[in-house]
């Protein structure tokens, strides 16, 4: 069983992102299993704890590693992505030359209550990932606009064409998981 790790950028108590994750982990497809890795109890990331990490630290890095795949699911602040996203792709970058995220490949979808879908945090993350040399989804690139419009009272996305793009999202990382599982 290929296991797909959701690091959601957002840590507020249901989070559209949050919401937004549930909805892709249903699409994959058999044989896929999807893990939710929690990133909101991460202490801030210190180069001192390199030597000496807190467990939190070991304990997420083992989880990431586990995984085949990861799906990042974010918001945007103030054009970017969330400081605590920023945060766990650190501390599973270090310590220097032992990164979990090398060589995993990675599905980028972002969202935004406004019309800009988080364009700025999917393209700022995207350049994050490839200094992290994560083989990321191309095409499509998602970006979910007005996406409290989307999930209905349950949480569920209620239109159509948006999980015909995330399911056309989640086949290409599957695509991917398999290519370099070869």
């Amino acid at each position: 069983m290929a296991k797909v790790g959701f690091v959601v950028g957002s840590i507020r108590k249901n989070s559209f992102s949050g919401q937004l994750a549930k909805n892709v982990a249903e699409l994959l497809p058999a044989g896929y299993e999807a893990q939710f890795i929690e990133i909101a109890h991460l202490p801030l990331y210190n180069q001192d704890y390199d030597e000496n990490s807190p467990e939190s630290y070991k304990t997420f890095r083992e989880t990431v590693k586990a995984m085949d795949g990861i799906v990042f699911v974010t918001p945007e602040h103030n054009r970017s992505f969330p400081a605590a996203l920023k945060n766990a792709l650190d501390i599973g970058s270090r310590p220097y030359g032992q990164s979990v995220w090398n060589g995993k490949p990675a599905l980028i979808i972002s969202n935004s209550p406004g019309s800009l879908a988080g364009f700025g945090a999917n393209h700022h993350l995207r350049q994050v990932l490839a200094f992290l040399n994560m083989p990321v989804v191309q095409q499509p690139e998602i970006y979910i606009g007005q996406v409290h419009e989307l999930l209905g009272q349950d949480g569920k996305i209620t239109n159509q064409s948006t999980i015909d793009l995330l399911k056309s999202g989640v086949n290409a990382l599957v695509s991917l998981i398999e290519k370099f599982k070869a």
